[in-house]
């Protein structure tokens, strides 16, 4: 089988009768696309790839770089398939998703201000160690989250969607028993209509004082304003990656929330990631050549 494929970077591997076409998302691709099979979707680049989709008459694959493909599904023509990143990203948000803990549970960003200030005071800090996580979202991202909060020896209780008893999973119909003995809460959540506001004014509220809400999935799952509201009276902190709006505007009140640490919606995107993407990129291209079947389907 030859097959004309869309690439985001020139260094992935190419199956023999493949011939490649490149677009990093940047300046508009200036080839014609008519021919295109496959399309991996430059990751990270902004809104312009996705629209490429309807543009291209011969498309019968998409491939994703990212876990969450909800605002791709409305794009796909009938016929094409979708193919999504799940895995590529567990070891990079789980990482982030420790470090915005251990940031928020150690105190970092009261020693990073006193060292500009050349300060030496002294105090103890809280500990991630023996804290109660409730892990909302127990997907492979939350499931390599666990793997660290465990090997950090908090104490973790799981939750998802649906209960799972035979692993000992608690589903989302239960937080409001689960919530008020929780130290920690953090969220690996798509944006989905179940998923929005899940965590609101009663919820936040429902969490004992000092708790700490960690962010990894999608701003929409908590309610900003409410969340506002608990941090800014110091009841509640937060480690945010991702929020709703996004980007946060730049007056937006919750950057200068004393106990609130915000980056950017950078925690999928470090270096463990492109080896990974560019070997799952080959891997599927090999498989689509082949006739065998992709990794990674989403169902419509």
């Amino acid at each position: 089988m030859s097959a004309r494929v869309l690439l985001p970077w020139t260094d992935i591997e190419v199956p023999e009768g493949v011939e490649a076409a490149y677009y990093d998302g940047g300046d508009a691709p200036t080839a014609d696309l008519g021919d295109v099979e496959f399309y991996v979707l430059p990751y990270d680049r902004g809104p312009e790839p996705p629209k490429l989709i309807k543009e291209l008459p011969s498309l019968r694959v998409v491939q994703s770089l990212s876990a969450g493909v909800e605002t791709l599904v409305p794009l796909l023509p009938d016929g094409v398939r979708l193919a999504n990143g799940r895995g590529l990203h567990d070891l990079s948000v789980a990482e982030h998703a420790l470090a915005l803990i251990h940031a928020a549970q150690r105190d970092l960003p009261r020693w990073f201000a006193q060292q500009t200030r050349g300060e030496w005071v002294r105090e103890h800090t809280r500990s991630l160690a023996d804290s109660r996580v409730l892990l909302v979202g127990y997907g492979s991202i939350g499931q390599a989250i666990e793997r660290q909060l465990v090997a950090a020896e908090a104490l973790v209780t799981r939750v998802a969607s649906r209960p799972r008893p035979e692993e000992d999973v608690h589903g989302v119909a239960e937080l409001p028993t689960l919530l008020p003995d929780a130290d920690i809460v953090v969220l690996v959540l798509p944006d989905t209509p179940a998923t929005r506001g899940l965590i609101g004014p009663d919820e936040l509220a429902a969490l004992p004082d000092d708790a700490l809400v960690i962010n990894v999935g999608r701003g929409t799952a908590i309610a900003t304003e409410a969340l506002l509201a608990e941090t800014r009276t110091g009841r509640l902190r937060a480690g945010l990656d991702v929020v709703d709006p996004e980007p946060l505007p730049a007056d937006h009140p919750l950057w200068t929330v004393p106990g609130v640490v915000i980056t950017p919606h950078i925690a999928g995107g470090s270096a463990s990631f492109y080896p990974r993407a560019k070997k799952l990129a080959a891997e599927q291209l090999r498989r689509y050549v082949k006739g065998e079947e992709l990794l990674n389907l989403v169902e419509s």
